[in-house]
């Protein structure tokens, strides 16, 4: 008999960062599990696809033109044969072993479409504190699954159930790069799937000392458009008009309002409102969001 495949495949969206791919690549390349790995190049103008076909030949790599990376993730699943899939960044990586954690997580809860896994950051591994809102989930933690239900997480440390992400569409195609994580989470949600945070499943993010672009307008305009296609209108007219309100004074809410309206046909078109346990779940999780924010508000500065 053929011994059996990987269980976990890992899929790279990336554009533009070629040597920064290649110390990802590295790290990937060499864990004890083996994992094969799909690069999605996103429109890089570099030589991100000839430095992998040079140093990482067990790499395979997809050419998906439009620049999105959150699309070019769906490419990235569909074309890889592993049950699991896990992603990463070009500027992170899993630590050794977690993806066969991973693997006996998903095997022994069939359940679950998508394992949340910790982050930790740099060379010193310091948590990535987003960690700790996540374990706190408000929405509690089924009989059936290993972790706290979360409905959100990080792209860099989540593990699919292939099948679970395609059921759901994958990332939806309205939702570029900036809290895509959320619209997913929903629908894996409405349609029975479990995302569950698991702490023990860690990635390892080292960001570039450069600053990163400003993604904040890209963010809003994203929370918006996926309350339209699956929050109940009245809180989607209410959120977009507080962006309204906002505009006047802020070029980011400015650049997200038009974003927004680029897209809100699209939206309404596409329109698929969460089941009513979804949207209380959802509904907790905003009230969870909206304590830490007005915490980080009124907290003393330093």
């Amino acid at each position: 008999m053929n011994a059996p495949g990987p269980a976990v495949g890992v899929v790279i969206a990336t554009r533009d960062h070629a040597e920064r791919l290649a110390t990802a690549l590295e790290h990937l390349t060499a864990l004890p599990e083996r994992p094969p790995v799909v690069v999605v190049d996103h429109g890089s103008t570099d030589r991100t696809r000839a430095m992998v076909a040079e140093r990482f030949p067990q790499a395979r790599v997809l050419a998906h033109g439009d620049g999105h990376g959150a699309l070019a993730r769906n490419d990235g699943v569909r074309a890889i044969g592993t049950p699991y899939v896990a992603f990463s960044d070009d500027d992170s990586w899993w630590a050794p072993g977690s993806l066969a954690r991973a693997a006996t997580l998903l095997n022994s809860h069939p359940r679950l479409g998508l394992l949340a896994g910790q982050v930790r950051i740099g060379p010193e591994e310091r948590p990535d504190p987003r960690g700790a809102t996540l374990a706190a989930s408000p929405v509690g933690r089924a009989e059936d699954l290993p972790g706290a239900e979360v409905y959100g997480f990080l792209t860099r440390a989540a593990v699919v159930r292939r099948g679970a992400f395609l059921e759901a569409g994958g990332f939806h195609p309205l939702i570029f790069l900036g809290d895509e994580e959320t619209l997913l989470a929903y629908d894996l949600a409405a349609m029975g799937w479990g995302v569950s945070y698991c702490p023990e499943v860690v990635a390892l993010h080292h960001p570039s000392p450069s600053p990163h672009e400003d993604r904040t307008a890209a963010m809003r305009h994203n929370e918006l458009i996926s309350c339209w296609l699956r929050r109940p209108l009245p809180l989607a007219a209410r959120r977009t008009a507080a962006l309204l309100t906002r505009a006047g004074h802020d070029p980011a809410a400015r650049t997200a309002l038009r974003g927004l309206l680029t897209r809100l046909p699209a939206a309404l078109w596409l329109r698929r409102p969460l089941p009513p346990w979804v949207e209380e779940a959802a509904r907790r999780v905003d009230r969870q969001r909206a304590t830490a924010d007005e915490k980080t508000l009124t907290a003393p500065p330093g």
